[in-house]
């Protein structure tokens, strides 16, 4: 499916009303997006080298009046089906995917992560399929989003990539509990049934 160019008034409007983050006012291969995101309030695990960033909530209200604009989920398979994912997401292109021997990593409680050597040759292809104007990059909380904008950007992809800085589960509360914001805490539409076309082949 071809991504038409449709910026609606209320589209405008909103690109214009956003505060200007570090970022600044992105207009490459037809996108134009801006955001309340300051690059210097982000840890540094969530800064990429574009300089591009969204948050969550302002996803949800840019995906609503834009058709050109596409959500890529770059978690596991695994994550989309057991934790969710948005229904508004284009595409799962895993950036990195759960290591099949399961070996255990206890500095993060939990399994190894190993690198999806497809991931830049996958979003190539669904640029090329589709031509979007912008890629939003989305992870769990915006850490690989981060890294995944930077590999794109490196790769020569020259639709530009955002970081959903506060990703789909959002950043952990003074509880651990990741309760504080994302797509799930903002409203986001969001189901656990996964779709066949879902992932990227």
């Amino acid at each position: 499916m071809t991504f038409p160019r449709i910026l609606t008034a209320s589209a405008l409007a909103l690109a214009l009303v956003l505060p200007l983050g570090t970022a600044g006012f992105a207009d490459n291969h037809g996108a134009m997006i801006e955001t309340s995101v300051n690059e210097a309030d982000l840890p540094k695990k969530k800064t990429n080298e574009p300089g591009n960033y969204i948050t969550a909530a302002e996803s949800i209200a840019l995906l609503k009046e834009r058709d050109d604009v596409a959500l890529i989920d770059i978690r596991s398979p695994e994550e989309t089906m057991f934790v969710g994912y948005a229904t508004e997401t284009d595409a799962n292109i895993p950036f990195m995917n759960v290591d099949p021997a399961h070996i255990y990593n206890p500095k993060k409680s939990s399994y190894k992560m190993m690198p999806n050597d497809g991931f830049v040759d996958q979003i190539k292809g669904y640029v090329a399929a589709n031509n979007p104007s912008a890629l939003l990059i989305i992870c769990r909380s915006g850490g690989r989003s981060a890294k995944a904008v930077d590999m794109l950007a490196k790769a020569g992809v020259e639709t530009p990539g955002y970081t959903v800085v506060d990703g789909f589960e959002g950043d952990k509360s003074d509880a651990g509990t990741r309760a504080v914001n994302g797509w799930k805490n903002a409203g986001g539409e969001w189901t656990y049934k996964v779709t066949e076309d879902l992932l990227a082949k």
